[in-house]
């Protein structure tokens, strides 16, 4: 999945010339966590958050405060230089720069020129779809050899009962790396026949395990 497919287009910038009080009224205003700081040309220079904007506003708490904190440029608190990504960049790779980086959005550019942006939120809904655990379904883990031709052979499995395949993901099997573990969520609430059918296979099936089932 490329970004351009989750990315929102229409971003609420700022110039780094605009006060905080204007990002914070923004940030309210549109219930948005980021703001994009972009210059005459629509390049990206810099970006805030909420908490930036939190942290440089005066607390409530403190009688004496004064609001002139609140008149300072927006290029004061600005973070930068600032990551961006490609529109034809993958979901996953931009997956791993939230992660490794800490960060909850990232502008999208494209020939350094602002045309969307995702946040973690969008990821986390990416994430929900690539899984397919937002239609009604059933999750099958199979334990499987890792070797290639692997996956066609277990899917044939599944073809022979004729389900519907709303997802398909693999991972490592952590006690050992000569295997891996296959997890299908197919469209159907009674997963029962073709975890029979997996058993049949010599597959080992490592979910679903609960009280009252017998696998």
């Amino acid at each position: 999945m490329l970004v351009e497919e989750i990315m929102k287009t229409e971003v609420i910038t700022l110039s780094p010339e605009e006060t905080i009080e204007t990002a914070l009224k923004l940030l309210h205003e549109n219930h948005i966590r980021h703001l994009p700081i972009v210059d005459e040309n629509n390049e990206v220079i810099g970006i805030v958050s909420d908490r930036d904007v939190r942290d440089a506003s005066p607390s409530t708490f403190d009688e004496h405060a004064s609001t002139d904190e609140l008149k300072n440029p927006i290029r004061t608190i600005m973070t930068y230089p600032v990551t961006t990504v490609h529109p034809l960049d993958f979901v996953e790779e931009v997956a791993s720069i939230f992660y490794e980086q800490e960060i909850a959005c990232v502008p999208v550019t494209r020939d350094d020129i602002l045309v969307g942006i995702i946040t973690e939120k969008d990821m986390l809904y990416t994430l929900i779809q690539l899984t397919g655990t937002h239609v009604q379904s059933s999750q099958i883990e199979v334990k499987v050899i890792n070797k290639p031709g692997i996956l066609p052979q277990v899917m044939q499995v599944f073809g022979q009962r004729k389900v519907n395949i709303s997802s398909v993901l693999i991972y490592p099997y952590k006690p050992d790396p000569k295997y891996k573990v296959i997890v299908v969520r197919i469209q159907t609430m009674n997963p029962l026949p073709t975890i029979e059918d997996l058993k049949t296979e010599g597959y080992e099936v490592l979910w679903p395990k609960s009280p009252g089932l017998t696998l």
